[in-house]
């Protein structure tokens, strides 16, 4: 999976690498098994610190998503089709979107608009499709 980071974006770039991740288990290009990319090679790659790829990658161990093996590196942990998420995730997860869904309105975004495009993005991502961002 390639991706992209914008160094020039207000999200820190740690976040961005969590983020493209994140979004290509979901998408589904990137399954149980996987091995991610070295810190030291995708700091390379980006021509950023390496202790910026290794807060991203920490992050992703943080929320379980990804593991790190001392014989086969970082590889990701669970994909979209695993066991169903913890009572604790689902929690914390509503308690994010709610705030995004408040963003929204608080902006002038109809509950319909807001509606539509959580559906076209649920598609997407069922479909595996790429985000804006995320570049295949």
């Amino acid at each position: 999976m390639d991706i992209e980071v914008d160094p020039l974006s207000p999200v820190p770039i740690y976040q961005q690498i969590r983020d493209r991740i994140v979004e290509g288990i979901g998408a589904g290009h990137l399954h149980r098994g996987d091995a991610l990319t070295s810190v030291r090679a995708l700091a390379s790659a980006f021509a950023i610190n390496p202790a910026t790829v290794a807060k991203a990658y920490e992050l992703l161990r943080s929320e379980g998503l990804v593991a790190t093996n001392a014989k086969s590196g970082t590889f990701v942990a669970r994909d979209r089709t695993g066991e169903p998420p913890s009572p604790q995730f689902v929690e914390d997860w509503t308690g994010r979107a709610y705030t995004l869904l408040a963003e929204g309105r608080a902006r002038g975004l109809s509950t319909s608009s807001i509606l539509e495009v959580v559906e076209q993005l649920s598609a997407r991502v069922d479909a595996g499709a790429s985000s804006t961002v995320l570049q295949e």
